[in-house]
């Protein structure tokens, strides 16, 4: 009966969510939909903004895509999607998608959530405390000196949601900057149009700042076999060609001279450069074509898959070089690259084809590539970025991180010396007792250290779709906890965590503890019975990590099963389903211990799938247990020992109650019936 009334609270539970979900307005996609990025309409441009009248909106392509939003004043900011720029994966695995806005004075405009599959944000934060959050980045500084996101008007991290709120924090810090960088908005990853430094020809091109390369007559004449005139032989060049990116005064400026060097460059449009190309030898790089066609084609400029040709209206003649050193060159030239597809920071190659007439009518060419990459000296350095927000966490949390090592420091001890503590039942008892209510109020409800099998899942999910530990190392407590527990499966199998550090199963235990003290009779479910019941929280854990594969937004939904975050993590302020489905698990508990775990739990069964990998066996049992005596069995706080007297290892939480009571005197049949042997006839 209590079972079936569970289940009922648990599908009311599940049929709120969905409402919530609609409520908040936010999409959460499923696995087909998680490659396309949000896109901003004119109402929501408007909006972000906070502009009187919508504007018009114009999409951007390249390496840091978005929109252009502008006005009938003009251009007033960008907008970009966190999932297309940032790649912004949430705390479940999947995609997170944040428009963010920013303004021409390099400050965020807006923000707002357009896609998610977190736990947290999906049943148990409202409308408004994720738009509050959210909107809170509106007005920050990413040109701030102590960097972005570092000031004290940065809205606060929601307690009860740290690593998805923690990753929409960085996702939006991170991707604003980069936006505003790419559109010239912030200084920083661009070319230094201001240092100079005076630079020898010979210096330039020890740095890199000019590369070169050179093909000599006999290398042409075998590359351009069949040539009809051909090539002679020698050492000599047939073509020596210079490149360079003259933007940089200290480039520029040492190979041309200021005056030459300020007529190139105040000629520039925004987002302009100018490429510098000198040669000598035989062979022209500018040759006579360009002079009826418009174009150099014999000059191109490679980037990728992009092929940017040189053309007649970009083009100076360049007479004379200052740099005293220079070779002396037979041709010298500038030509204006364009903004749009060409990132002058990024590696490019400039090629030269050379052409000849061929015997057979048709023509021999080849190329000479050279790949240029401007040296880090002349690109300006951004402003300091946002600090990874795990690495805060952790030094803030350095206190709560070293008492929850503690804790598990302290289990360690007690299942190595199990053995001397389980011959003294009272010390034992307190001991438990002591433990399970520290797990409680300072892990569970203190700390906010429970452990869900969303975090199983999240955890699958994040290897299928591209594994981040920064995602995980949000949460310090958590991690630790994690990491304890893992090595605990290792060692001692699933019976670290659900009997000693589960806040909830504490919670259960404790109180069926003072159940028994008042005199509440204990329910024994048949253990026929009991075993096939343990088919539910397994069929429940299977349940959920397939449906995350289908739609993470159902998993999780049906992962409220778990009481976990009502009755811990928010402390039982939540909507009165999810109250009642906790208030029935617990009062299950009063008459049968540990009522939730046994049957219920998916975290449970989940942790003992690994468990049977665990090395040691440290529980002892006796050849007469389950054939001479069951007292253990009855006395099982979960009821993980079979009628003949076997510890079921996925079932047992290491309470090691079976242990005292085979290592009691006054208790154990066994140790009884031997102390009556080894007495004295006449006592």
């Amino acid at each position: 009966m209590t079972l079936c009334l569970a289940i009922l609270l648990l599908g009311a539970s599940i049929a709120s969510g969905p409402r919530a979900a609609v409520a908040q307005g936010v999409a959460r996609p499923s696995s087909e939909e998680a490659a396309r990025a949000a896109a901003p309409d004119r109402a929501l441009a408007q909006t972000l903004f906070g502009l009187a009248t919508l504007p018009t909106i114009l999409r951007q392509e390249g390496p840091v895509a978005g929109w252009q939003v502008s006005d009938l004043d003009g251009p007033v900011g960008y907008i970009a999607s966190t999932w297309e720029i940032a790649r912004s994966v949430g705390y479940s695995g999947r995609p997170l998608d944040v428009l963010v806005a920013v303004d021409n004075s390099a400050r965020i405009a807006g923000a707002r959530l357009m896609r998610h599959s977190e736990p947290i944000l999906t049943l148990g934060l409202s409308d408004e405390d994720i738009s509050s959050f959210v909107g809170g980045f509106a007005g920050t500084d990413l040109a701030a000196p102590e960097g972005a996101g570092d000031g004290p008007d940065m809205p606060d991290i929601i307690s009860r949601a740290t690593v998805s709120t923690g990753v929409i924090r960085d996702s939006i810090l991170r991707t604003a900057r980069t936006l505003a960088i790419a559109r010239g908005i912030l200084p920083g990853g661009g070319i230094d149009r201001v240092g100079f430094a005076s630079r020898s020809w010979a210096e330039l091109m020890g740095q890199g700042a000019i590369a070169s390369g050179t093909v000599t007559l006999s290398e042409a004449r075998a590359r351009l076999e069949g040539a009809k005139v051909a090539i002679p032989e020698g050492d000599a060049p047939f073509i020596d060609l210079y490149v360079a990116l003259a933007d940089p005064p200290s480039i520029g400026r040492n190979i041309l001279g200021q005056q030459q060097y300020t007529r190139a460059v105040g000629a520039l449009a925004p987002g302009e450069t100018v490429l510098f190309v000198a040669s000598r030898g035989v062979y022209s790089h500018r040759g006579v074509d360009w002079r009826r066609s418009g174009v150099f084609d014999r000059i191109t400029v490679i980037q990728g898959e992009a092929r940017i040709a040189v053309v007649k209206p970009g083009y100076t003649r360049i007479d004379a070089l200052a740099a005293p050193d220079a070779p002396d060159m037979k041709e010298r030239s500038l030509f204006r690259l364009p903004g749009e597809g060409f990132d002058a920071t990024q590696p490019f190659t400039v090629e030269l084809t050379a052409t000849r007439p061929a015997v057979d009518g048709g023509e021999v060419r080849f190329s000479l590539s050279i790949p240029y990459q401007l040296p880090g000296a002349y690109i300006t350095e951004p402003p300091a970025g946002p600090a990874p927000l795990w690495q805060a966490q952790w030094q803030n949390k350095q206190f709560q991180v070293a008492s929850v090592a503690a804790m598990m420091g302290a289990l360690t001890l007690i299942m190595l010396f199990q053995e001397t503590l389980v011959r003294r039942p009272k010390l034992w008892l307190r001991l438990r007792l002591s433990f399970l209510a520290l797990t409680l109020f300072w892990l569970g409800w203190g700390l906010n250290g429970q452990l869900s099998v969303v975090q199983v899942v999240a955890f699958v999910q994040s290897l299928l779709s591209g594994f981040n530990w920064e995602t995980f190392l949000i949460e310090p407590v958590i991690f630790t906890l994690w990491a304890g527990v893992a090595l605990g499966l290792l060692f001692w199998g699933r019976g670290v965590f659900c009997g000693w550090l589960c806040p909830f199963g504490a919670l259960q235990e404790l109180m069926n503890a003072a159940a028994r003290r008042l005199g509440i009779v204990q329910v024994a479910v048949p253990h026929a019975l009991h075993e096939r019941l343990w088919i539910i929280k397994y069929t429940l854990f299977v349940a959920i990590l397939a449906l995350s594969f289908y739609s993470m937004k159902h998993a999780l939904i049906l992962a409220e099963a778990e009481p976990f975050k009502t009755a811990i993590s928010m402390r039982m302020l939540r909507a009165w389903p999810f109250v009642a489905f906790v208030l029935v698990l617990l009062v299950a508990g009063l008459f049968i211990e540990r009522f939730y775990c046994r049957y219920l739990c998916p975290l449970g069964a989940a942790l003992a799938i690994p468990a049977k990998l665990k090395i040691f066996d440290w529980l002892h049992r006796r050849p007469q247990c389950g054939r001479e005596c069951r007292l253990c069995e009855t006395k099982c706080t979960v009821g993980a020992i079979d009628p003949i007297g076997r510890i079921n290892p996925n079932e047992c939480v290491l309470c090691l109650r079976c242990q005292v009571v085979m290592n009691d005197p006054a208790t154990c049949p066994v140790l009884k019936r031997r102390a009556r042997k080894a007495a004295p006839a006449g006592d």
